[in-house]
């Protein structure tokens, strides 16, 4: 069993940045793909970037250019650096960690980018 824990989550302005870190109690090696969701208020969850066991990337179009995400799997950590904050990015975010059998999720953590 993986437990995920999201943090790096805060508020801030417009144009700003903050970087998300998912810390996985076991191992994420095994894991096929990790990926970071988000769910605005009264919206679906939604893909934000996800990452695969040979580091190929996959981003959603509203994110991509600003966005990167990454993992390191000797840490078993996966990050999320978010640069040019809009406020259409203001969601909670979620770690997502997927192996052959299983799906793990985060408890997620807020994102505010207001002035």
């Amino acid at each position: 069993q993986v437990q995920l824990v999201e943090s790096g989550g805060g508020s801030v302005q417009p144009g700003g940045s903050l970087r998300l870190s998912c810390a996985a109690s076991g191992s994420i090696s095994s894991m096929s793909l990790l990926a970071w969701y988000r769910q605005a208020p009264g919206k679906q969850r939604e893909l934000v970037a996800l990452i695969g066991s040979d580091d190929s990337t996959k981003y959603a179009d509203s994110v991509k250019g600003r966005f990167t995400v990454s993992r390191d799997n000797a840490k078993s950590t996966m990050s999320l650096q978010m640069n040019s904050l809009k406020p259409e990015d203001t969601a909670v975010y979620y770690c997502n960690a997927r192996s052959a059998l299983k799906v793990y999720w985060g408890q997620g953590t807020q994102v505010l980018v207001s002035s």
